[in-house]
């Protein structure tokens, strides 16, 4: 048994890529791997460890890849096999780990298990996926409804049978509950873990497994206009069952065959709920994934909360983990403001456990508008109007000031901001004190530092917007303070334990200045102090 420092997913920054708005090697306007490759340079003096994939597999692409057609191929659009096996090699043999999106709860309507299945009411793989008589009325079996809009049961004509799909109609739901599918996907999983794939972020994993008795939701008491309609009803019965769990433990034992890998799980619960997915023994999900900071109020006292309910919440031995943007969710320079985005990468990257970032978090990278005939994100296209849309935060990453941002040498699949002359790669690398140059100093730190990658974390009395920790391990300990707010505070270093030398401002120009007595905060900063 390796100690826990020497665990890879432990110590290591995990860093997302959207591979269609990565990099474009072929000029068709659309990220491809080859495009990846061409970047490891950049991910190298980023200083991450693990890079985490959005799905590359074939697909109809009516959600952009969520709707796999081919759990074991390559969509051309992003290149051949040959192309993956070379960006596997080529990470690898810069340092890196690859983890794929694996997205076992529904398959595109294209793919050929659902072709059959719907092929006749006794194919043979009629109960891969979910089929439903339809209500006394003819209408759905339940109120069920899809988080993309609209009823989550289609009406097959051809078989008079309703389908079940979480998503669009486009993507449905495969029976986890028939074991023919769970071995299916498990030998998917193998596939890539073969190929040396260091493990899978599996996409929406509270959702694999639904009631059995197909119970109607119960309302939403909370529910407000203006929010998407499916949230008019809880997912009591659609979401997060008990059995799902032994789901789970299966799947991490498939991990388990091989060496080294990591089973990440994509869950969107309270966190009492969430910590449960680490499984029994710990035989679940080595990493739960934990949303909090993407949805919190960003304030000094409700992150404190979060940090404390949810260290009190973890099962023995289990790692937390932290995450501050996704594919899913608005940028992080637009959630808390360009100001507030360098805090939030020292509270992110130095807080006890595994974080990831998102791409172009790491050089501001702030929400986009679409105008509506740009518009490509079928959530916003099912359900205008209030704001749903992905698209903006799915823009190209911005690599230079020329055309496109040298993201491609064509139009881009989502258009690019006008600042992207101005916030880029190459002039954030110039400029010493920019945020590309913060989250550098940050994860260096983090990688020398002991109690940064492995101490525990131990909340320092605070009020107003000063958020405060101590990290430490085996004698060394650094204080992390972070100003929440816009207004300079002053604290009493002695008291607060904060007397020592700053080994990092998130403005990045007070590096081994000496706290002694008094600990003066600009509006908008964060320091990391060596005690």
């Amino acid at each position: 048994m390796k100690q826990s420092d020497e665990i890879w997913w432990r110590h290591g920054v995990f860093y997302q890529i959207y591979p269609r708005s990565f990099q474009d090697s072929n000029a068709d306007g659309v990220g491809d791997i080859r495009g990846i490759i061409d970047r490891l340079p950049y991910l190298q003096a980023l200083g991450i460890d693990a890079i985490w994939l959005s799905p590359v597999f074939p697909s109809p692409m009516a959600d952009f890849g969520y709707d796999i057609a081919d759990y074991t191929g390559i969509d051309p659009l992003f290149g051949m096999m040959a192309d993956f096996d070379d960006l596997m090699s080529a990470a690898h043999a810069s340092g890196f780990k690859v983890i794929l999106d694996l997205v076992p709860n529904h398959t595109s309507d294209q793919h050929p298990w659902f072709v059959e299945s719907r092929g006749s009411r006794d194919n043979a793989r009629r109960d891969w996926y979910i089929w439903h008589e339809p209500a006394a009325d003819g209408g759905p079996p339940n109120n069920w409804l899809s988080e993309f809009g609209g009823s989550s049961w289609t009406f097959d004509a051809a078989t008079s049978q309703y389908y079940y799909h979480a998503f669009l109609a486009q993507q449905p739901d495969l029976n986890w509950r028939n074991p023919a599918v769970r071995h299916a996907i498990h030998d998917v999983m193998r596939f890539w873990l073969g190929k040396g794939v260091d493990g899978f972020r599996v996409d929406v994993i509270w959702h694999l497994i639904k009631d059995a008795e197909f119970r109607d939701n119960p309302p939403n008491p909370h529910f407000r206009e203006g929010r998407p309609p499916h949230e008019k009803i809880l997912t009591r019965y659609s979401t997060d069952q008990p059995e799902v769990h032994e789901v789970i433990a299966e799947m991490r034992r498939v991990i388990d065959e091989f060496d080294d890998r990591v089973l990440i799980g994509e869950i969107y619960l309270p966190l009492h709920r969430l910590v449960a997915y680490y499984g029994n023994d710990l035989g679940g999900a080595h990493l739960p994934f934990n949303f909090a900071l993407l949805s919190t109020l960003w304030s000094a006292r409700s992150i404190e909360k979060i940090i404390a309910d949810y260290e009190a919440a973890l099962p023995a031995g289990a790692w937390p983990n932290w995450v501050l943007g996704n594919h899913d969710r608005p940028r992080v320079a637009s959630r808390v403001g360009p100001d507030q985005a360098r805090v939030a990468a020292m509270l992110l990257l130095t807080l006890r456990g595994t974080p990831t970032f998102y791409y172009g978090d790491e050089i501001g990278m702030h929400q986009v508008a679409i105008a509506p005939e740009r518009v490509r994100d079928p959530f916003e296209k099912n359900v205008p109007g209030i704001g749903v849309g992905r698209d903006g935060c799915r823009t190209p990453m911005q690599w230079d000031a020329t055309a496109h941002g040298g993201f491609s040498r064509a139009m881009p699949w989502l258009p690019l901001p006008d600042d992207f002359v101005h916030e880029n790669v190459v002039n954030l690398e110039a400029d010493a004190r920019s945020i590309l140059s913060l989250y550098k100093a940050l994860i260096t730190l983090r990688r020398k530092l002991l109690p940064l990658r492995s101490g525990d974390y131990v909340p320092i009395a605070a009020q107003g917007d000063l958020l405060l920790y101590r990290r430490q391990s085996e004698g060394q300990a650094v204080v992390i303070a972070l100003n929440l707010g816009d207004q300079p505070v002053s604290i009493a270093s002695g008291a607060a334990g904060l007397n020592g030398d700053i080994l990092l401002s998130t403005f990045l120009d007070r590096e081994a200045e000496k706290v002694d007595g008094t600990l003066d905060l600009r509006g908008n900063e964060g320091v990391m102090i060596g005690v």
